[in-house]
């Protein structure tokens, strides 16, 4: 079986690189920044719709499944938090128009980990009440790029939805420890313009613990502190140039930036380095929402009856470890 899926928020394609992955189809997709558009169709051979908010919902084909990485920021921990009164946060009740207008049997929503926390944790009981008021079975985790083999941690809130109460896991994490050098280039066949000036490196250097790893990407906190890390810390669309340095002394390349979320090597390049930053620290990573998508393919095909909830609960209660 085949299945088809729109691609809303779409940035430069992780979840549609994903989902395409597992043999499912893309039919719609749309993103309204330039030059995350121009990435875009230069993998996938298509441009993609833009502003979803200027796009009716009887516009978009009907599918299969909904695949929504919608705007973050107003809800991440490093922003001002505003959620819902932030215009990017009102984003949520498109997404829920389309799927009330085209009922879709499953939905995947990703957003930052903060979202489970933000307001108290009203945000996102929202959504979840709304989302199960349009009919849906609703499940939903927190997963981290370090589980599924990108040396990158990662931590994201990922929301599944079904019409039916089917059986759906969410993918365990892998038994591997991710390596840092297997995404890294080689220093000497590196443009020098991505090397630190050296009084940046020499402040770095003076701010680190001794004995760090080899290799390492170095994290500068808001606090100024250094951290020399076996993996990266999260890539953010907006923060500064010099925010993870590879070793302390060199910023990461385009091809690094893409590797840390798990594109392939054939994935292009054709915007400016400054647009990459930005549309990396914005996407998912691949693999994580691949190992979602095997899941939600894996009880699509099957449909094997999930437990009522509140079996679901007692079950829960039963096995949870005390404390």
């Amino acid at each position: 079986m085949r299945f088809e899926f729109v691609d809303l928020f779409a940035g430069i394609g992780g979840m549609r690189l994903s989902f395409e992955n597992i043999g499912a189809k893309c039919v719609f997709s749309s993103e309204w920044d330039k030059y995350a558009q121009d990435t875009y169709e230069a993998n996938f051979g298509e441009r993609p719709n833009g502003d979803i908010t200027k796009i009716s919902s009887k516009e978009i084909p009907k599918h299969d499944i909904l695949l929504a990485g919608f705007p973050c920021q107003a809800f991440s921990i490093c922003g001002e938090q505003k959620g819902f009164l932030d215009t990017r946060g009102t984003l949520f009740f498109n997404i829920e128009k389309i799927i009330k207008a085209q009922k879709p049997y499953s939905f995947l929503l990703e957003n930052v980990k903060n979202l489970k926390s933000h307001d108290q944790g009203r945000t996102f009981a929202t959504i979840i009440n709304r989302l199960e008021t349009l009919g849906y079975f609703v499940h939903h985790s927190i997963l981290n790029s370090l589980d599924f083999g990108i040396p990158q941690k990662r931590e994201r809130t990922i929301i599944v939805g079904f019409r039916e109460n089917i059986t759906f896991s969410f993918p365990k994490p892998l038994t591997i420890k991710p390596d840092l050098s297997t995404i890294l280039e080689n220093d000497s066949e590196i443009d020098p313009k991505f090397f630190v000036s050296p009084e940046i490196k020499r402040k770095r250097f003076s701010k680190v613990k001794p004995n760090y790893p080899t290799p390492s990407i170095w994290h500068e906190n808001k606090s100024g502190n250094i951290s020399a890390l076996e993996y990266s810390c999260a890539l953010r669309a907006g923060a500064s140039y010099n925010y993870l340095l590879v070793n302390g002394i060199r910023r990461l390349t385009p091809r690094e930036l893409l590797r840390l979320q798990g594109f392939p090597d054939t994935f292009k390049v054709v915007v400016p380095y400054s647009q990459i930053r930005k549309q990396t620290g914005n996407s998912v990573t691949v693999p994580v929402i691949q190992a979602v998508a095997e899941q939600m393919l894996v009880s699509i095909e099957s449909k094997l009856p999930a437990a009522p909830k509140y079996i679901q609960q007692e079950l829960w209660q039963t096995v949870r470890p005390v404390t």
